[in-house]
């Protein structure tokens, strides 16, 4: 059994995943190498899924407006075919490009709570999907605005979505990229990767909930009240994030956040290599 959590980590953590689930450099990478390198343990899988129930309520309550027309016109749609309109086909956009993170996340959630953990993997991904985000920045044609969006961008986002169950990935990160390969603008594709997050970040941190309460594994252990508290707080911060990230995209580029996730990369293998952290 691992030590059980003080509230100042549990806070901390909430932070950290409050900042890093909207941005594309891997909020479960950082809460990762946060709680390995200042507290000397893992914050755990579960933990990371729970909190992010309180960025995914964020998402919830910054898109109301729209989560609740494109639900709505998916409604309308089935019953009358001639109401088939952008937000109809959204919501099948939705659907579709979260099948195959459903079906995967489902197979290997072993394997996701425990080898893929391990920060020489962690540190090795923030590197490597940093150069695949420069990639799509740099050919992507930005053309496409989201009322553009077809099948195949939702189905190739999907597909992208998936390589998130890997920590030092990024959801967004992956969503995003996938999207500008397609000729999405920056806004189109951000705003896509946070709708479809929805479905898979709120079944994944459901479906963690009782693992997070009765911990069995290493890792550091967090109460009910610590899981709260630290929910809440990744809500808050997750909801200003969001705001920010939107305005970000609109007039910069991505590769602000390549060059950090570089940067944070190679200070973490350092810091593996000399011994200062452990990997596991």
């Amino acid at each position: 059994m691992g030590e059980s959590m003080t509230w100042v980590q549990a806070i901390v953590l909430g932070v950290v995943q409050g900042l890093t689930e909207f941005l594309p450099v891997s909020s479960s990478g950082h809460l990762r190498i946060v709680s390995g390198v200042f507290f000397g343990d893992d914050a755990g899988a579960s933990f990371t899924a729970v909190t992010q129930l309180g960025t995914e309520a964020a998402v919830l309550v910054y898109f109301a407006r729209d989560i609740f027309r494109i639900v709505a016109a998916w409604f309308r749609g089935l019953a009358d075919s001639a109401r088939r309109d952008l937000d109809y086909k959204m919501g099948w956009y939705v659907i579709i490009a979260t099948i195959p993170i459903g079906i995967l996340g489902f197979l290997f959630k072993d394997q996701i709570r425990t080898g893929a953990r391990n920060l020489w993997l962690i540190a090795t991904m923030l590197i490597v999907f940093a150069v695949v985000i420069a990639a799509a920045e740099h050919f992507g044609r930005k053309q496409r605005p989201i009322e553009q969006l077809t099948t195949r961008d939702g189905l190739l986002m999907g597909a992208a979505q998936c390589l998130s169950l890997i920590p030092g990935v990024s959801r967004s990160g992956a969503t995003s990229s996938a999207g500008l390969f397609a000729g999405l603008t920056r806004e189109a594709a951000v705003r896509f990767s946070f709708l479809l997050a929805i479905p898979a970040v709120t079944a994944s941190g459901l479906f963690s909930l009782p693992d997070a309460f009765e911990p069995a594994g290493e890792g550091l252990n967090a109460s009910g009240s610590q899981l709260l508290v630290a929910t809440v707080v990744a809500f808050v911060i997750g909801f200003a994030s969001i705001a920010w990230l939107l305005k970000f995209v609109a007039n910069h580029s991505l590769y602000w956040f390549v060059g950090y996730r570089i940067v944070l990369g190679f200070v973490v293998l350092g810091l593996l290599a000399g011994g200062v952290v452990s990997a596991t």
